[in-house]
């Protein structure tokens, strides 16, 4: 679009109100146990990614990421809800959210040196959205897949799993 890097960090604003949005909407519309219904989310933003290499309007490109973002804050809230739930009940809450932010910081390094590579390999903005957009989707649909293996593989542990959120009583 040809913005300069103060005009492209305020599209910044539009992609956070997009995910305040999502994680409004899923923490009211979401219960523990169907969290996993969620993983699709993640494959269509990976998609939805490469597709902002077409936009070249602010007026299309601001819904488009408010509705990314809605989808990013959609995915996140039930996923790190599930992941602290288990990891609380597998290894207690405090060395849970320690394991998930060390994990969370391993990514967001790994992606950042991803894309420092990248660009000095050459590669453009664009190609990098690309390949960006390509990982978030092949990973989230590798997850999927592994959940609906072990859907199949581990049914008992998992349906207990499922009992053990549709039953927990974190209030009281």
């Amino acid at each position: 679009m040809g913005y300069s890097t103060t005009q492209a960090s305020s599209l910044v604003g539009v992609v956070a109100i997009g995910t305040a949005v999502g994680a409004v909407v899923a923490s009211v519309r979401m219960k523990l146990h169907q969290a996993t219904r969620v993983m699709p989310l993640g494959i269509a933003m990976g998609v939805l990614v490469m597709g902002m290499n077409f936009i070249d309007n602010v007026w299309v490109a601001a819904p488009f990421l408010i509705m990314l973002g809605a989808l990013g804050g959609f995915l996140v809230v039930p996923m790190n809800a599930l992941l602290q739930h288990r990891g609380h009940n597998l290894m207690g809450a405090g060395r849970s959210i320690a394991v998930q932010n060390f994990n969370e910081q391993a990514c967001i390094l790994l992606l950042g040196g991803f894309y420092s590579f990248s660009t000095g390999m050459g590669l453009s903005a664009f190609g990098a959205i690309t390949a960006f957009g390509f990982v978030v989707a092949s990973i989230m649909w590798l997850i999927k897949r592994w959940h609906e293996h072990n859907l199949r593989e581990h049914s008992a542990v998992l349906k207990h799993l499922i009992d053990v959120a549709k039953n927990d009583n974190l209030h009281g």
